[in-house]
């Protein structure tokens, strides 16, 4: 209770040092209270944007803080572009744990001295991150490998700061209506469960694994291959990779690297993980991406740090098939249907209005040099138009959004001529066929024909039972029929008893009345 009191009292000391309470009072329209508030601070000097004060304050309370400003600064469908803008500039910048913490971690989690492990074992780490951090080592059988450890009691810090972050949050709720469209709350708990995810190493190397295979034949990628018998959830080891950072242009060229063609590259690289397979590495800033200068890979792409990955199934797929042909064809009108259809965007949208907005974000675009249109821009406009529709905004489109920015921003710095739509559009338009063409037929066929295969030899004797079970009903059909015949045949019986006293009755009071006038007179 005192450690989280502690915390935060410090959590309020930075935010005050920022003028936090500052952003949030403009933003509840209060100018009375934000004075008040102001002169109990009198001597603070706010003179710096409040994006910087914000990005700063997060640097201050550290990594797990940082890690939120991250994810925030991916959900500029619910942050203004400055704030959003400057927390994409936040990086982790964590010093690193003590190596024999590191040993120890080593040694729980693989049941052995590092020494008794490996050939050769490098204590000292070569990256540290808010998460984990990395040596290197040597196999006995003389391979080269990384060993990304996590940092001990990581659970317990995230646990306590998530939930500082809920608590803030339902006040937040409590006193600014407005910030319930926000989705504070939401937020959080998408937060929480990246954090916990990142937090189990097999998941990375699960998703390492599975783009090595997707790219098993690639001459444009490498990703390196996992050492599952030194996997778990708090240590993975891995292949060690050689390589240039991306983001040292000077030093890649002087290598002698190509960067359009490295640019081109690094478009044809994202859009074949969306479209081709539906499994994109979804954190790729430049620190996570290296080039290969070894005369064997000479200027491919090196990924690194999978923690985060994004999915597209095959209703995402669709979604994106219609919105990309109707986008190309200027049919603005099918792209607010199909958002309405896909029920992102409420029923009680008008088609017109939707239609209007789209055509607003994307119509000025076709009036330009290629060259000059950016993919991230028209993205961002149509998040901003999704909020006034109250169009939702699913994560993993969110993902998609924040990747092709990262991938957009790094192109741009390889070539600054980069022709994004030139160099996308011919994978769009075959993966358009795939799926929606003859092509996309044909394949579909194929991948449900182990499916099938086992039923065609059993179809005549299916149409054959189905004739029959049509010609001869069920038994219990039967007997339920039968049962109700005979039901109906009490009734009738019944009824005609009824139908045959009643006719008695009434002829007997007739003829009584008939005998009471007439028969004084027999």
């Amino acid at each position: 209770m005192i450690l989280k009191f502690l915390r935060l009292l410090k959590i309020f000391t930075v935010a005050t040092k920022y003028g936090l309470d500052e952003i949030a009072m403009s933003g509840l329209g209060v100018p009375r209270t934000a004075r008040i508030i102001n002169g109990m601070f009198f001597w603070r000097r706010i003179t710096s944007p409040r994006a910087v004060r914000l990005r700063l304050a997060l640097e201050e309370l550290g990594p797990i803080f940082i890690k939120f400003g991250q994810v925030l600064s991916t959900r500029r469908d619910l942050m203004p572009p400055d704030i959003a803008d400057e927390l994409s500039l936040l990086q982790d910048r964590v010093p690193p744990f003590d190596s024999k913490l590191a040993i120890a971690q080593i040694t729980a989690a693989l049941g052995a001295h590092p020494d008794e492990l490996f050939a050769s074992f490098d204590p000292v780490p070569v990256a540290s991150a808010s998460i984990a951090q990395v040596h290197f080592a040597t196999l006995k059988n003389g391979k080269q490998v990384a060993i990304k450890v996590l940092r001990p009691g990581m659970k317990k810090t995230i646990d306590e700061d998530i939930a500082l972050m809920y608590m803030a949050t339902g006040l937040i709720e409590r006193v600014w209506a407005e910030s319930r469209r926000l989705k504070p709350r939401e937020v959080v708990a998408e937060f929480d469960k990246y954090l916990h995810d990142e937090l189990d190493l097999m998941r990375e190397a699960a998703n390492a694994a599975q783009l090595r295979r997707n790219f098993a034949d690639s001459e444009l990628l490498m990703v390196p291959e996992m050492y599952w018998d030194y996997c778990t959830s708090s240590v993975i080891v891995m292949e060690r990779m050689n390589g240039i950072p991306v983001s040292q242009i000077d030093r890649l060229a002087a290598e002698g690297v190509d960067l359009k063609k490295l640019s081109s590259d690094g478009v044809e690289i994202f859009f074949t993980q969306v479209f081709r397979d539906g499994f994109f590495h979804a954190d790729m800033h430049p620190g996570n991406i290296l080039v290969s200068i070894e005369p064997e890979t000479f200027g491919r792409y090196i990924a690194l740090d999978f923690g985060i990955v994004g999915t597209l199934n095959d209703f995402d797929k669709d979604y994106l098939s219609q919105n990309f042909l109707a986008f190309f064809r200027r049919d603005y009108k099918r792209v607010a249907e199909a958002h309405i259809e896909s029920g992102w965007a409420p029923r009680t949208t008008r088609v017109d209005e939707l239609e209007a907005a789209v055509r607003a974000c994307c119509e000025p675009i076709f009036d330009r040099p290629l060259k000059d249109i950016s993919f991230g821009q028209i993205l961002l406009r149509l998040f901003q138009t999704s909020r006034r529709f109250n169009v939702e905004v699913q994560p993993q489109l969110v993902l998609l959004q924040k990747t092709l920015l990262n991938i957009e921003g790094l192109g741009r710095q390889l070539d600054p001529d980069l022709d994004l739509w030139k160099t996308a559009k011919p994978y769009l338009e075959r993966w358009m066929a795939e799926q929606v063409g003859w092509r996309g037929f044909v394949e579909k066929l194929k991948d449900e024909a182990p499916r099938y295969a086992h039923i065609f030899p059993q179809l005549p004797r299916l149409v054959h039972r189905a004739l029959e079970h049509q010609a001869q009903p069920h038994a219990a059909t039967h007997d339920l029929l039968t049962m109700l015949v005979l039901e109906q045949r009490r009734t009738n019986r019944l009824i005609g008893f009824v139908a045959w006293l009643a006719g008695g009755i009434a002829s007997g009071i007739i003829f009584a009345a008939l005998f009471a006038r007439y028969g004084q007179h027999l």
